[in-house]
């Protein structure tokens, strides 16, 4: 019983020393070589979760719906005012000389430039006077709205004509005398004792109402004699008047 017992003592540490004789002896697996799992021993995948059905394009690419625009009042129509047509008129005067004094109908009213309103349409007399100046004066037609009317008292204007005889040493001859601020000129009916003077060149200008003449004496002292084909001594002053003051506006340069 003994012998059998060592026997079998024996046969179990033969094959334990067998077993650790084979198990140092095989080789290390390659360290870069994974280790696979028996077939049997591979965890099976885990099924995807199942997820809700869509009907329409993921939520990261889907278009979000529009929103409501907000409500805004519609805007209030726009109410044109309505066109008032003037009823009155209004001047509107202006002059080159400052603080001229403006008379409508008359009446003072004011010193330019002013605008006078409120005046009833029609004929109204409008005079407006400067000093040092020749004074304006006209008749106007107002109507409703607004005009502005200037006056230049500097400007000088001349426009004088007058239907003459020139008298000469023997004879006369007749023809119109014009004057501007440039000049006066002598326009003869037969065309041949014309002349033209310039208004600083004329060295004496005069009338002899009693006589019934105009004097006129130009350069070099060449003197022209003048009378009215009627003997209206009138007519040859009021020429001469007129004549006179632009030429010594002229003269003055004012």
């Amino acid at each position: 019983m003994k012998k059998h017992l060592i026997a079998a003592l024996l046969g179990a540490l033969i094959a334990l020393g067998a077993a650790g004789w084979y198990l140092t002896s095989s080789p290390a697996p390659r360290p870069d070589a994974p280790l696979e799992a028996p077939a049997a021993t591979r965890p099976a995948a885990a099924a995807p979760l199942p997820t809700a059905p869509t009907t329409g394009a993921p939520a990261a690419s889907r278009p979000s719906a529009p929103r409501p625009a907000a409500s805004a009042s519609a805007p209030a129509p726009i109410v044109e005012a309505p066109v008032t047509t003037p009823t009155t008129g209004t001047l509107r005067i202006e002059t080159d000389v400052p603080g001229a004094t403006v008379f409508l109908d008359r009446i003072g009213v004011g010193s330019a430039p002013m605008t006078i309103p409120n005046i009833a349409p029609g004929a109204h007399r409008l005079n407006v006077s400067a000093s040092g100046y020749d004074g304006y004066g006209e008749t106007i037609e107002v109507e409703p709205g607004e005009r502005v009317i200037t006056i230049n008292f500097k400007e000088i204007k001349l426009d004088a004509r007058l239907n003459a005889v020139h008298k000469h040493g023997v004879g006369s001859c007749r023809g119109v005398l014009t004057a501007t601020p440039q000049a006066i000129v002598y326009t003869a009916a037969d065309g041949k004792d014309s002349f033209t003077i310039g208004l600083t060149q004329i060295t004496t200008f005069e009338v002899d109402y009693l006589a019934k003449n105009l004097r006129i004496r130009g350069p070099q002292g060449r003197t022209y004699n003048f009378g009215d084909p009627d003997d209206n001594a009138d007519r040859l002053f009021v020429f001469h008047r007129d004549v006179d003051k632009a030429r010594q506006r002229v003269i003055s340069g004012q």
